[in-house]
């Protein structure tokens, strides 16, 4: 799966694993606001790496949550949804707006495939700086480089170079930072 090769994802390991995360991400999306601490244990057990000073906002949807890896000072806003069906590597100093998705997840374009349950899966890189804003769609195996910004309601399906704005569907750059 991580490898980005098809596979079934009813396999029992995959779905012990799925089960977890939705346990824990029920944990922290059921988290009271004032309760930080218990929010913050919350993540850190769901997720593979939060950084210092990271804050994600509930509600939050993951598919594994281990494969995440956020560094620090970044904000998640509300409604994120972030399907680490392969590595989702968010940098630090990010800022993501809400209902933001993250979706490393892909099925094949053949029917006898796709009708079978195979899946596979490309991971994702946010680099350090970037802004996200709200409902912006990241898909499979993107890069976005470092103090990149891409606007609302972007989909973003191709690399996004470094110290660019980024806007519409799909995401193209339309000036330097």
């Amino acid at each position: 799966m991580l490898a980005g090769e098809l596979y079934i994802a009813d396999d029992p390991e995959i779905a012990a694993d799925a089960a977890r995360a939705i346990r824990l991400t029920e944990e922290f999306n059921a988290t009271a606001t004032a309760d930080a601490a218990t929010r913050r244990a919350a993540l850190v057990a769901l997720l593979g790496e939060v950084g210092e000073g990271t804050e994600v906002r509930p509600p939050l949807r993951v598919d594994y949550g281990t494969y995440i890896s956020i560094g620090p000072r970044t904000f998640v806003n509300t409604g994120a949804v972030l399907l680490d069906v392969a590595r989702i590597t968010i940098g630090a100093d990010v800022q993501i707006g809400p209902n933001v998705q993250l979706l490393t997840p892909t099925h094949p374009v053949e029917p006898g495939p796709r009708r079978e349950k195979w899946e596979a899966a490309a991971p994702i890189t946010i680099g350090d700086n970037v802004w996200l804003g709200g409902g912006v769609i990241v898909c499979p195996g993107v890069t976005i480089g470092e103090n990149t910004v891409v606007g609302a309601g972007a989909v973003v399906v191709k690399d996004l170079p470094a110290n660019v704005v980024a806007v519409g569907n799909p995401a193209r750059v339309v000036r330097s930072v």
